[in-house]
């Protein structure tokens, strides 16, 4: 199958066409970029410069994008960006949990935990054991993802943006402070996902920070008596 992946869910903004056969992506065309702030401006050229390096939409046989947890502002363009592709090229598009895809980049370990900072003294986790996810992904304090991670033992593997915080707590982990996930594990992912299943809906595992306005615009002050 031939994937496009999309991801702007943390610090990188990837774009990729990937040819997947068994469980193996193969790179087609890739642009990936370091950034925060900006997947709006460089997306779209990002895409046109993989799929052309690819050969074009017309293999392509569906649209794989990470919903997070992640940016609110990155998930959205990202989210928008692959709805709008699929809707163009009438093709399916399927959402990857951006804590799973984290997973997968991180190869054949035996256990593994997907971190990424949350801010606040808290991390976005989900952990694997042999392959198999151990409890759903969550939004944990510190100090219990690093209760999690001490149990995992010897050569687990730490990855994503919030593994710096918690590898005091596995000091045999090998820790992969990673900006974002591979793009060759959101194609596989993507491929392997059932599209009713995985529907590319934003994941948000916190409740936004922003609060609605306690008044109106040109609403007067509320007097204290």
């Amino acid at each position: 199958m031939r994937v496009l992946v999309v991801d702007t869910a943390l610090g990188l903004c990837s774009v990729g066409v990937f040819e997947v056969a068994d469980g193996v992506a193969r790179s087609l065309g890739l642009r990936s970029e370091a950034m925060i702030r900006g997947h709006q401006e460089r997306l779209a050229v990002l895409a046109r410069e993989a799929v052309a390096e690819a050969g074009g939409f017309d293999a392509v046989g569906r649209i794989g994008v990470t919903v997070g947890p992640g940016s609110f502002t990155g998930l959205r363009i990202g989210l928008a960006f692959a709805h709008g592709l699929g809707a163009a090229l009438d093709r399916p598009v399927v959402g990857v949990s951006t804590l799973d895809a984290l997973a997968a980049s991180a190869g054949d370990a035996r256990a593994v935990a997907a971190l990424i900072d949350a801010r606040r003294g808290q991390v976005y986790a989900r952990f694997w054991i042999d392959g198999r996810p151990d409890g759903p992904a969550e939004a944990v304090s510190l100090g219990a993802a690093g209760a999690r991670v001490a149990k995992l033992g010897a050569g687990a593997v730490l990855i994503g943006s919030g593994a710096v915080l918690i590898a005091g707590s596995a000091p045999d982990a090998l820790v992969h402070d990673h900006a974002g996930p591979t793009p060759d594990a959101v194609a596989r992912l993507a491929a392997a996902a059932d599209p009713i299943e995985s529907p590319p809906r934003p994941l948000y595992l916190l409740a936004p920070d922003a609060t609605p306005p306690s008044r109106l615009p040109g609403q007067p002050r509320p007097t204290r008596e």
